[in-house]
Parts: C-alpha cells; sequence; structure tokens
C-alpha cells in the first residue's frame, strides 16, 4: 500500500482480523463517529465490516455521483452509512463538501444541497445522526482530496502479514493442497491477497499449472521451473531436478542452487 506521504501519526495500525474486527464492531455498537479503514485489495475489508454491521446500513460503493451521495443520504437519514472504495466521490468537491457535512463530529449533522440544479423531490437540506465509515484501498486518495475529515475520526490501516492472511483464509477456503501450498511459501507474497487462492483454484479447476502460474506473478520464470520441479513427486532428488532443470533450458547446475538458495531465502 502506497501513499505520497506516511500515514497520520495518529493512525491505528492493525496487522490481525482480531483487531479489525474489534475497530468494525465498536463502530457498530455506536462508539465511533467515523471510521477511515485504509488496507491492500483483497484482504476482505469490506467482508468484515459487512459480517458485522450487516444490512442496517446505507452501502455506496461502485460509481457514485455527489448528487447520487446526497440523495442515499436522505433516503438512508439515521442509519449507518458504508463508502466502499468509491474514488470517483473524493474526487468531485461538491462530494467531498457532503463528505464534510456527515462526517462532523456532531451528534446531529446538517446535510445540504446548495446548487442551482433542481432537487426533485428531495429536500434542499436536512439533518441526519448517521456515522460514516470509509473504506479504501490507498491512502494516497484520501490524503489528496478528503484530508479535512482525517481528524474528524479513527483512522485505521489494516496491514496483516503473508501468515495471518493464511490463517484467515484457512476458515473458508476448502482446497487443501492449495492451501497447504500456500503455507509453505508464504514467504514468496510480499502483499498478501485471499484473491491469490482463488485464482489458484480457478486455475487449478481448469487443469492449468496453477503452481507455475501463481508463482510467476512473482519469480523469475527459473525461479518458477525450480518452485515447479520441487513439488513435483516424480523427482525423488536434487540431482534428478537438476537433470531435469538443465533438460528443459534452464540453465546450468550452479544457476539452479544460486536460483535456489534465493528461494530459500524467502
Amino acid at each position: 500500500m502506497k501513499s505520497s506521504r506516511p500515514t497520520p501519526s495518529g493512525a491505528h495500525q492493525l496487522t490481525t482480523y482480531a483487531e479489525l474486527n474489534q475497530f468494525v464492531g465498536a463502530f457498530a455498537a455506536g462508539h465511533l463517529n467515523l471510521l477511515l479503514l485504509v488496507g491492500g485489495a483483497g484482504l476482505a475489508k469490506s467482508q468484515s465490516v459487512r459480517r458485522t454491521i450487516g444490512e442496517q446500513a446505507c452501502w455506496i460503493e461502485g460509481a457514485a455521483s455527489a448528487f447520487g451521495l446526497y440523495a442515499k443520504l436522505y433516503q438512508h437519514q439515521n442509519q449507518l452509512v458504508v463508502i466502499d472504495d468509491v474514488d470517483s466521490l473524493y474526487a468531485d468537491k461538491a462530494a467531498v463538501r457532503l463528505l464534510k457535512c456527515v462526517c462532523q463530529t456532531d451528534a446531529v449533522k446538517r446535510v445540504a444541497w446548495n446548487t442551482a440544479a433542481a432537487a426533485g423531490d428531495l429536500p434542499r437540506e436536512f439533518t441526519t445522526t448517521s456515522r460514516v465509515i470509509i473504506i479504501a484501498n490507498c491512502f494516497k486518495n484520501l490524503n489528496e482530496n478528503v484530508g479535512a475529515v482525517l481528524d474528524r475520526g479513527h483512522f485505521v490501516v489494516f496491514a496483516p502479514t503473508a501468515a495471518e492472511v493464511h490463517r484467515q483464509v484457512g476458515s473458508w477456503f476448502d482446497d487443501a493442497e492449495i492451501y497447504a501450498w500456500f503455507g509453505a511459501h508464504l514467504g514468496l507474497f510480499a502483499q498478501p491477497s485471499m484473491r491469490h487462492y482463488v485464482r489458484a483454484k480457478e486455475l487449478k479447476a481448469a487443469g492449468l499449472d496453477w503452481i507455475g502460474m501463481t508463482a510467476g506473478q512473482w519469480l523469475s520464470p527459473k525461479a518458477t521451473l525450480i518452485l515447479k520441479l520441487k513439488n513435483d513427486s516424480r523427482f525423488a532428488s536434487e540431482a534428478e531436478r537438476v537433470a531435469e532443470f538443465q533438460r528443459l533450458g534452464g540453465g546450468s547446475r550452479a544457476t539452479y542452487f544460486n536460483q535456489a538458495k534465493k528461494l530459500r531465502a524467502a
């Protein structure tokens, strides 16, 4: 997860799903007025929030306009509001103004649509007690466009390790072979994601080389070949694997062991 500058000094750094669930639970229980949750893609942030909050909240996701946001806030007055990875809102000045209103620390917030455009059946302003959670994959977008609301709430950065993501995946993933393979190669994944497991399962179901294609996203072709050979039960010794490596054009014996050393380090 990259940003144009470090996350705020007051940000809460979370590394486990138990910690994440504590914050989301505190928000759902009414203890937090505004929660800003940032973390890499594929970490089940949205699912964690939805599992805790359920359908009691107004969910704003996908493409959304400023007026669409205003209409949603009015239609769901006094309900919890979840804004899920909607970058288009953060770049819209009118939408940012609305976010500033609804993210105020006051218990009752006044939200207004003060443009000349017709509001249809909607009033030009209304009050609401809605509390807001904003979910995003990238701090940079929030930092550049909605910095004014950051100090009004609790800023959480969710950055679990590959091992923590692996443990969480184990609670629902049903392919033991793929799960065990990921568990044995966690060091390969600089940025863990549950989507890696799902894609590997799809490749396997299609009869494709799921190990090579999965590892190939992060490893060089030579390292990927070595990893495949080490996972191939047909080869009982390093000598046999080296011979196959050379036969397939991977390189010399020295190349094999140099690449294998790098894999062990990972």
